[in-house]
């Protein structure tokens, strides 16, 4: 699948100047790309490095100095800028900036990204987790419309829903949260969407805390 999504990348880059979740991404004249946080277009006095690896420490901590443990957070550090050579390399950065985030937007293209609502997800917990799934609809509303708004909470579009029968799967949250057409930063560019195809681990243990505070 790689080669095809590095393909693909480099199509969608054809144009110039691209954007996925707060990174910016220019194609040179030359093939190569630049990648910085979008906040840092233009800025001065940015760290440069010419090895995709290096973003595993860029997304690992905030501008605070804090750890990342959700890389799709509103939180991205500034201060860097990476020169890749080809579309390899800018996959490699991308996949350590954002994990699995341009395969699901490749399989979502072809029509083929399935969605897992949130009662299955918990209901298919195991050991500490199961209790998760007691969670009550309001608690869930509640909770996915605090933990998953982009304001502060997570940058991906929100594709599953609440349970079998379809219910939103969060009435606290904007319309635009489900739309992969909308740029979830609020800065109103064309941009490659962070899809969310199921509900995380971290949105789980949080329905595994409201439950157990409720006990």
């Amino acid at each position: 699948m790689a080669p095809d999504i590095e393909h693909a990348l480099e199509s969608w880059c054809a144009g110039g100047r691209r954007y996925i979740g707060e990174i910016f991404i220019e194609r040179l004249a030359e093939g190569e790309f630049v990648v910085c946080h979008r906040d840092d277009v233009g800025g001065d006095g940015l760290a440069v490095s010419i090895d995709a690896e290096n973003a595993v420490e860029i997304a690992k901590f905030d501008d605070a100095g804090k750890y990342r443990p959700l890389k799709t957070a509103p939180n991205l550090r500034h201060g860097w800028r990476l020169e890749l050579k080809d579309a390899r390399a800018l996959r490699r950065a991308l996949d350590l900036l954002y994990p699995g985030r341009l395969a699901m937007f490749f399989i979502f293209e072809k029509g083929k990204l399935h969605t897992t609502p949130l009662r299955e997800t918990l209901e298919r917990q195991t050991g500490m987790y199961r209790v998760a799934a007691r969670i009550s609809d309001d608690q869930i509303d509640e909770l996915v419309g605090n933990f998953c708004r982009s304001d502060g909470g997570c940058l991906r579009t929100i594709l599953w829903e609440r349970d079998a029968q379809g219910a939103v799967a969060s009435l606290k949250l904007p319309p635009e949260k489900f739309d992969p057409a909308f740029d979830q930063t609020g800065g109103g560019e064309s941009c490659i969407p962070l899809l969310c195809q199921e509900a995380c681990n971290l949105l789980v243990n949080a329905a595994r805390e409201v439950v157990k505070h409720e006990q």
